[in-house]
């Protein structure tokens, strides 16, 4: 998670993850927690250890399934091409991320670990919050779709009816967990008859 505008997206986007048994590594900038705290009735404290154990708790992890790594823990596995995710997801995801990403310059852990996920050939998908886009910003995109990168602005449909903030972050999430492959029902299909749940 990165300081653009839509923490939600991420928060819901682990919370599903983690209720469903996937494990997952998070990253926070520390603008993200800073939006957090403004977006959201959430207070996160500044340690990657703490805010492991306060999203474990509020998610009902399982131990050892979600890992929260500091900004420059270059240990971490996602670091290295050896220990590489399965998927990576930027979500929200700062248009100055996107421009560091684009250009490669790994200058913490979550420039790296898209780095690492681009070389492996990997999925990698930018939540991209911003309007309107400069040209600079579309044309980091363009060259970040050239590599196969899944760049998806954080930008909810309304076919579904949405009455709530909610169901709208539920879009972006259904969106983001039908790239990874990963089976939800938190949306009707475009033609179905689902429920939202």
């Amino acid at each position: 998670m990165t300081g653009a505008s839509g923490a939600q997206y991420g928060l819901r986007l682990l919370e599903f993850l983690l209720q469903n048994g996937h494990r997952v590594y998070l990253l926070m900038s520390r603008p993200a927690q800073v939006v957090v705290n403004m977006e959201t009735e959430h207070r996160l404290p500044g340690r990657a250890s703490e805010i492991q154990a306060y999203f474990s708790d509020l998610y009902s992890a399982q131990p050892g399934q979600l890992q929260v790594f500091e900004r420059e823990q270059w240990a971490a596995p996602i670091a290295s091409g050896s220990g590489v995710a399965d998927a990576t997801v930027v979500c929200p995801c700062t248009t100055g991320t996107l421009s560091a990403i684009a250009c490669g310059s790994s200058r913490n852990l979550i420039e790296r670990a898209a780095d690492v996920c681009l070389k492996e050939r990997k999925k990698l998908i930018l939540v991209v919050r911003e309007t309107p886009f400069s040209e600079i910003h579309l044309e980091n995109m363009l060259k970040l779709a050239r590599m196969g990168v899944i760049i998806m602005p954080a930008n909810p449909g309304f076919y579904q009816r949405p009455t709530s903030v909610q169901e709208l972050v539920d879009f972006m999430v259904a969106r983001v967990l039908d790239h990874l492959n990963i089976p939800h029902r938190l949306l009707p299909r475009w033609g179905d008859a689902l429920q939202v749940e």
